[in-house]
Order: C-alpha cells, then sequence, then structure tokens
C-alpha cells in the first residue's frame, strides 16, 4: 500500500491543534506551570513553558500519554472573539503572565480565544475540527528557549513534538530521525576526524588535514565549473570601514549580527557579505558595454554575530564562507545570465546526486529599499527566466533580500530532508547606491544591473549537508584518502611501499596501513573510516605484482593487476560519481 502524504497545509493545522493539546496536558498534569507560545514547525510543533523543576523523559511520557487521551475524547475545536478586558481578566485569574503580556502586545480590541474541552488559549485560529483528528503524535524532546527569543529575558522550557495524520506516516518520520542522528555530521566529523570546534573561537571550525583535502575538493570542483562559465575569481578584504556597509545598506539591516572593530582610521566592520566589496573592484576602472557582463567570483569568509545558543556544528557559525558570484550586466542581458545561472546551479547539485531540487521565487519584503516600479521590473525579469526555461517554481510572497527579489534552490537528501542552499538575487538598488556605471554604445553613462548569485550558499553549511547525505561515505573523488593499502605481515612491506610509490605517483589519494595488527582488524578500520577503496598485500600479491581490492560495504573485487586497478579508479575519479 502507498502511503500518501499529507499536504502542508494539513500539517500545519494538526500541528497546532497538538500544540495545544500539549499545553492541556501539561497544565492538567503539573499545575501551578506558566504557558507562553506553542506554535507549529516544519516539522512538528513545540510550546513554551515557565517551570520550577525540569521537565524529564518520566515526564515527557505521562505528557504524550494524557495527550493521547485527550485526543481520544474527542473534544472540539471552538473560536470566539471576547473584549481585551475579559481575556486579560481570565488569564489573570489563572496567573499567566505571559498570556498577559501577548494580549498588551496586541493592537485589536477583540481577542481571539480558542478552546477544546476545558482548555483555552490565546490564538487566531486554524486548527482541526476535533482533537480526535490528530491521529499519531510523539513528544520529541525539551530544550531552553529565550522568552520571545530574547537572551535578556526569562529561559523557559521548550518541549517538542511531531503529530500526522497517520501512524505509518509517524513511523517513516521518526525512522528518518534516528537515521539522521546515525549521520549526524557533528559525530561523523569527529569519526572520520574532519573538523573540530573549540572555546577558543566560538561557532568558527577548525578543518584537520583529511577535512581540509576534502574542502579542497569541493572548492576546486567549483572553480572548474566557475572558469567553464567565464567567471573571474577576486579576492577582497576581511575588514572594511563601517561608512561602506551604511552605503550598501547592510548596516541598517545586518548591524546587530556584525562584529566591528575600532582602529586608528575609525570604526571598521568584519565583512557579513562580499556584495560590497566586489562593487569597488567593479568600480575601480572604467566599464563599456562591451565587457559586460563581467562575472566576478569570490570564495568570500564572512563573520556573522549568532547567539550561542543557536550555534549547531557545521550548519550554523560565526564565520563561514559563501560562494559569491556578482554578475554586472545590461538590462537586456538579464534573462540569459539568469538562465545560465539556473543552468550551473542545477548540473552542481546533480553532480552530488540531488535529484530533487525546489525552486522558489521570493518577492519584495516590508523591509526594502527601491520603489515598486523597480521591484516589479526585477520581479518579471526573474519570472521570465523562469518561464522561458520552463521550470516550475512556488512563491514566496515577501521573501526577497531587502534589495531585490531572489530565485532560491531546495535540495533534497538522500533521506528525505529538505536544504536550502542557492540563491540568485537580481539587484537594482545597489549599483545606484555605489554609483556603477558603464559606457553604452553612444558613448553615453548607463547604469548596469547586478546579480549576487551563490551556489553552495555557505560552504560550511554545504559541506555538512554532504557529510549527512552521504552518512561520511564519500565518493571517490571527493573521498580525502580514496585508497587504504594494507600488508598482511611484515615481511610484505617491502612489496606494498613499493606499491604505494605507483599509487600516489598517479595522484591518487593513498593511506598506508602496514602496522602489525590482524588483516581482518585492518579492514574493519578502513570500513569506520568509510575509505572507499582497500588493496590488500599478501605473499600471491607481493610475487605476482597484483593487489587483492575490497571497495566500501565489505565488497570483495578479488586479485587484480595494480595497473589496471589504478587505471580503473582514476576514471571514476574523473567521472565524478
Amino acid at each position: 500500500m502507498v502511503m500518501v502524504k499529507s499536504s502542508p497545509e494539513a500539517l500545519h493545522r494538526l500541528r497546532h491543534s497538538a500544540a495545544h493539546i500539549l499545553a492541556h496536558a501539561v497544565l492538567e498534569l503539573f499545575p501551578g506551570t506558566n504557558f507562553a507560545i506553542g506554535p507549529p514547525i516544519k516539522d512538528g510543533f513545540y510550546y513554551d513553558f515557565e517551570r520550577e523543576e525540569a521537565f524529564t523523559d518520566e515526564d515527557l511520557a505521562r505528557i504524550e500519554a494524557r495527550m493521547k487521551q485527550i485526543i481520544a475524547e474527542g473534544h472540539k475545536f471552538e473560536q470566539r472573539f471576547v473584549a481585551r478586558e475579559e481575556a486579560s481578566a481570565y488569564f489573570r485569574e489563572r496567573n499567566q503572565p505571559y498570556k498577559l503580556e501577548l494580549i498588551e502586545s496586541f493592537a485589536d480590541q477583540q481577542i481571539s480565544l480558542v478552546q477544546h474541552g476545558s482548555f483555552i488559549d490565546l490564538c487566531r485560529g486554524n486548527h482541526v475540527e476535533k482533537t480526535s483528528d490528530v491521529k499519531a503524535v510523539k513528544l520529541l524532546s525539551v530544550a531552553g528557549a529565550y522568552w520571545r527569543g530574547n537572551e535578556n529575558n526569562k529561559m523557559l522550557q521548550r518541549i517538542y513534538g511531531t503529530a500526522f495524520y497517520s501512524e505509518k506516516e509517524l513511523d517513516a518520520y521518526l525512522t528518518r530521525l534516528e537515521e539522521a542522528k546515525k549521520r549526524d555530521h557533528r559525530k561523523l566529523g569527529k569519526q572520520l576526524d574532519l573538523f573540530s570546534f573549540h572555546i577558543e573561537a566560538p561557532g568558527m571550525p577548525f578543518y584537520h588535514p583529511k577535512g581540509r583535502i576534502l574542502y579542497d575538493n569541493l572548492i576546486r570542483y567549483w572553480r572548474d565549473e566557475h572558469e567553464a562559465e567565464g567567471y573571474l575569481e577576486i579576492r577582497t578584504p576581511t575588514m572594511l570601514k563601517d561608512d561602506l556597509w551604511k552605503q550598501s545598506g547592510h548596516y541598517d539591516h545586518y548591524k546587530e549580527n556584525m562584529f566591528f572593530s575600532e582602529v586608528d582610521e575609525g570604526t571598521f566592520a568584519v565583512k557579513p557579505m562580499n556584495c560590497p566589496g566586489c562593487t569597488l573592484v567593479y568600480r575601480s576602472s572604467q566599464k563599456s558595454y562591451r565587457d559586460l557582463p563581467l562575472k566576478l567570483a569570490e570564495l568570500g569568509m564572512v563573520h556573522r554575530r549568532e547567539r550561542s545558543g543557536v550555534l549547531h556544528g557545521l550548519f550554523r557559525v560565526n564565520a563561514f564562507t559563501i560562494d559569491d558570484a556578482h554578475i554586472f550586466c545590461t538590462e537586456d542581458q538579464i534573462e540569459g545570465e539568469i538562465s545560465k545561472c539556473i543552468a550551473l546551479v542545477l548540473r552542481i547539485y546533480r553532480t552530488f546526486g540531488f535529484q530533487e531540487i525546489k525552486i522558489g521565487l521570493s518577492t519584495k519584503p516590508k523591509e526594502s529599499m527601491g520603489s515598486d516600479e523597480i521591484w516589479t521590473k526585477a520581479i518579471s525579469s526573474l519570472k521570465a527566466a523562469l518561464d522561458h526555461n520552463k521550470i516550475e517554481y512556488g512563491v514566496n510572497e515577501g521573501g526577497g533580500a531587502f534589495y531585490g527579489p531572489k530565485i532560491d534552490f531546495e535540495i533534497t537528501d538522500s533521506i528525505g530532508r529538505e536544504w536550502q542552499c542557492g540563491t540568485i538575487q537580481l539587484d537594482f538598488q545597489m549599483p545606484e547606491r555605489f554609483g556603477l556605471s558603464y559606457i553604452g554604445p553612444d558613448n553615453q553613462e548607463k547604469r548596469p544591473v547586478m546579480v549576487h548569485r551563490a551556489v553552495f550558499g555557505s560552504i560550511e553549511r554545504f559541506y555538512g549537508i554532504l557529510i549527512e547525505h552521504y552518512a561520511g561515505a564519500f565518493p571517490l573523488w571527493l573521498a580525502p584518502v580514496q585508497v587504504r593499502l594494507l600488508t598482511i605481515s611484515e615481511k610484505h612491506v617491502a612489496a606494498a611501499e613499493k606499491y604505494a610509490l605507483e599509487i600516489e605517483k598517479s595522484g591518487l589519494r593513498l593511506e598506508r596501513d602496514f602496522s602489525n595488527e590482524k588483516i581482518g582488524y585492518k579492514i574493519r578500520q578502513a570500513e569506520l573510516q568509510k575509505i572507499p577503496y582497500v588493496f590488500v598485500v599478501g605473499d600471491r600479491e607481493a610475487e605476482s605484482g597484483q593487489v587483492a581490492v575490497r571497495q566500501r560495504g565489505r565488497k570483495d573485487l578479488g586479485s587484480q593487476p595494480l595497473e589496471s586497478i589504478i587505471k580503473r579508479l582514476q576514471e571514476e575519479d574523473q567521472r565524478k560519481q
């Protein structure tokens, strides 16, 4: 039987309802608890509570059991509107300060309440009809969370859970969660000796030798693809005067997440973006229409201040590299350049095995620069490129950058998780702010258009995604160590060393294990390190010029001439499969 996935809208309603059921259960089981907010989120829901004692695993089991009872009781979700005074009186009587604070923040005179059974909550609605519509629910974890996300406020306890319309969907999700735990890039990063974090540089990764090889393989591939597309690589300073960021508009939108330093010449900012530096490179010499499109690429390290509570391995860091590129072009060239960017992004993702790729068009946000006329022109240009290439896409109203609309790419990994990575942004604002120009065919100065785009986005984050996507078992072309050469005993070391020199001369990345451990142990260690190929040298191999070949996954490929297996691996490496 094929399992039908529930729609995102239906799951949103279901999980919103489950959050209310969670709060109902907690307040009933633990009198005196204060409840704050409990929204649905992408993969489930949460609710924040204030309670002196910490919730334990045993508490979660009790809460979940009571939730299932409430669900079985089939209470209807009913919404009604009351005067502010009545709503405030209700929650004041029950000593619920967070609800009172929320009511004070509302501009509405009529307050929306939602009730199921005896439980009443502040809510704008959008629930299932009755509690029994929640067919499958599971509480997952407890974490700390500041009230309203402000670290100056009280730390609350956030209970996370998930809910589905069927047990099959829930079971599939829980299986995926277990698989995700095994693939956790932080765990694999340590196991495979790729990277580490240290308190001396919070949220800033340290790449170990093998981790650096993997990083460099990514960059080498990126450079090859971009050189073939006519990009020119630049490098700009890490610190620039704060006046530059005010001019670009980043200061007003990002200053709380920027690092600053006072030096003799004034205040400098560690760059959170690469864009303004690139405009200075463009502006350093006069450009002609014959120079356009000009494609300037930069692997630029940026720094953004993140609260310690949100740092998460390579996925959320304070320092990372963006694989930026900025294309300066004429208005007539926009559609063609956007189309080339789309093709490049899709080609690179498919090299890594990401076949399911969602594309979205994000439009003008509430906080933005520029006139409605320019925004309409920019949005129309992106739509034209997508439509011309017959690409299906969704529209994210108000999700654009403050300076322009964008196309976002969301990839699905090998266990079905979705990750937003690449972006293409169309910008009429920054060329205006920085006075960029080119000389047109009529010898008059004209304003170029600026396309911002990134394929990986944050290289650190993409690196972490790849670790989890491959579960650390990287394809040959990416693997830090491609071959591990093993000896059965000490008497085979001389022959193995001769073979090692041939393998290294071929360009394959080799690691030796000529230790006195038993061969079974050596092979198991290679499997744990997820090395693609193991070559074994024993009596027969030492005499014949062959090696016994094992492929990752315990596949015995038998004895093969060293020259032929080297050639085969070189071809596999070139194919990037």
